[in-house]
């Protein structure tokens, strides 16, 4: 327990009202229906609530202090005005947690696509290299032998989860954390009090423009990462402070730019050191070396390893590459034993995992949900078969709706056959979503019910892509990957598409299966 004046001893922003009294704190939540008994409540302006509008309710329930964004005078118990609650949120986390990041290196990974991925290579090296890592994804957080599921959907935890998550890292005796940060992590404040060493950028491509409402605004919530690496404090670890750039992404200038610390650009091209050559694709991977003569960095012997990735898609070099930048020129590991761990990663779920049930085509769960991920999901099975491509895909409600008709456009222009389908549409129209769509698969040439269908029910959308297959054809079914639940109004209902496409399988296949999983478009 610590008491308010300590959570704001080392606090770096300005308070406009109040005074951190000596009173005792006995957690922190931004939830008023979670609030017990000393707590500290902090009013957060959301999308859809309005936390303000709970104060007195969080009395009521006994909170021993109150911090907000309004000027408010006359409550009972102390008040404390910020600027922004949900910045100081994340600071005030950090405190009561000890500051767990300053006692830990961080390894800060963002972009649009491949985060997940570079986090695993990154980790997997780690581990071959005997270090005490842990890691925080959108899919889950390992620390130890532990594994911790980190939410329904993709993104980063919440501050207190965060530091909670650093904390109990930092208990365990590891050293090093790979934290997977969000364009909504980094724009809601969720990781400002992590103090990051490097940083690490795999893209900048179209996604979430909903929210953050132009390309630009989306690229400099994810430069955050690079502008913070200036102000990380001295933490008397063996560290180096580097900022890990994609030669080949266009955000490269910009980014270079933002970020004030040594710098490192990876890629294909041919000034980028270190650069993927012999490239080899094989049924079951990829195989390709790792060429860091050209330029030569100070303190680096030229080296040319081989390694090989468990994964389907040549964007997963890429993948690859970021994570060994940060290994071997951020952390000082071997790129010998930085080669070794990136073989060493066998898959992930939900990204281009394989479902088969004796089939004589192949049936593939992804996550890919941006423009430029189907894209590179659909040329990845290119390069596996000879046979058709079929994409299953649909496109999120309340979320960025230009996706919807460029996801279809690509589709339509890259896969054989494409089978548009639902993806947690929430309280919009799937049938008006299915419709955008269908428009953008037009506009490329498509022909519905000829190269292209919309199933409304996921389930029985799975059941036809797979009825449409045949030998040596490829059915793609992306969008949700390793996520547990899809969105319907208001409520989650619980999915997974690799057991869906087990229970399609079963039906087809005429054997034993999964039973197919409710969803409201069943009825």
């Amino acid at each position: 327990m610590k008491t308010l004046a300590q959570l704001f001893s080392q606090f770096p922003l300005k308070i406009l009202r109040g005074t951190p009294i000596d009173t005792p704190i006995n957690k922190i939540t931004f939830d008023s229906r979670k609030v017990e008994k000393n707590d500290l409540f902090i009013a957060i302006s959301g999308e859809y609530f309005d936390g303000h509008d709970y104060i007195s309710k969080a009395i009521q329930q006994s909170a021993t202090a109150i911090m907000g964004e309004r000027e408010i005078t006359n409550l009972p118990i102390s008040y404390i005005q910020v600027e922004n609650a949900r910045q100081a949120l994340a600071h005030l986390a950090a405190a009561y947690y000890d500051y767990p990041s300053q006692h830990l290196t961080m390894i800060g990974i963002t972009g649009t696509d491949g985060k997940t991925t570079t986090a695993n290579f990154l980790y997997q090296i780690l581990r071959t290299a005997g270090v005490k890592a842990g890691m925080i994804s959108t899919v889950n957080a390992i620390i130890g032998d532990e594994v911790l599921d980190t939410g329904f959907h993709v993104t980063t935890p919440d501050a207190l989860d965060t530091q909670r998550y650093l904390a109990q890292m930092r208990a365990a005796g590891l050293t090093h954390v790979i934290l997977e940060t969000t364009s909504h992590g980094w724009a809601q404040y969720r990781v400002d009090a992590c103090n990051f060493d490097i940083g690490i950028i795999t893209n900048i491509t179209h996604e979430h423009l909903d929210y953050h409402g132009s390309y630009e605004a989306y690229r400099a919530a994810k430069g955050r990462l690079f502008e913070s690496l200036g102000d990380t404090v001295d933490k008397g670890l063996d560290t180096r402070r580097m900022a890990i750039l994609n030669r080949d992404d266009q955000s490269f200038d910009y980014l270079s730019r933002l970020a004030l610390v040594p710098k490192l650009a990876y890629g294909m091209d041919a000034s980028s050191a270190p650069r993927a050559v012999d490239i080899r694709y094989l049924p079951d991977g990829i195989e390709f070396a790792i060429d860091g003569n050209a330029p030569q960095r100070k303190g680096f012997s030229p080296y040319k390893v081989k390694t090989k990735i468990n994964l389907a898609g040549g964007y997963n070099i890429s993948n690859a590459l970021a994570a060994f930048s940060a290994a071997v020129y951020g952390l000082g590991i071997a790129p010998e034993t930085a080669s070794k761990g990136i073989s060493a990663l066998k898959g992930i779920p939900g990204r281009m995992e394989r479902i088969d049930m004796g089939q004589k085509f192949t049936a593939i769960v992804d996550f890919a949900h941006t423009p430029n991920a189907l894209k590179g999901a659909i040329q990845s099975a290119r390069e596996m078969t000879e046979g058709r491509v079929i994409a299953l895909f649909g496109s999120a409600g309340l979320r960025d709706k230009e996706k919807r008709r460029l996801m279809a456009e690509i589709s339509a222009e890259w896969a054989d056959l494409t089978v548009l389908t639902a993806e947690d549409p929430r309280t919009e129209s799937l049938r008006e979503i299915l419709s955008e769509m269908a428009e953008g698969a037009i506009d490329k040439g498509g022909t519905e019910n000829e190269s292209f269908w919309r199933v409304e029910d996921r389930g029985a959308a799975i059941e036809f892509a797979l009825q449409l297959a045949k030998p040596d054809d490829i059915v793609l079914i992306c969008g949700k990957g390793h996520e547990q639940s899809m969105c319907f109004g208001e409520t989650e209902y619980a999915w997974d598409d690799r057991i869906a496409t087990r229970a399609a399988l079963g039906r087809f296949l005429g054997e034993d299966g999964p039973e197919m999983p409710y969803l409201p478009t069943q009825d």
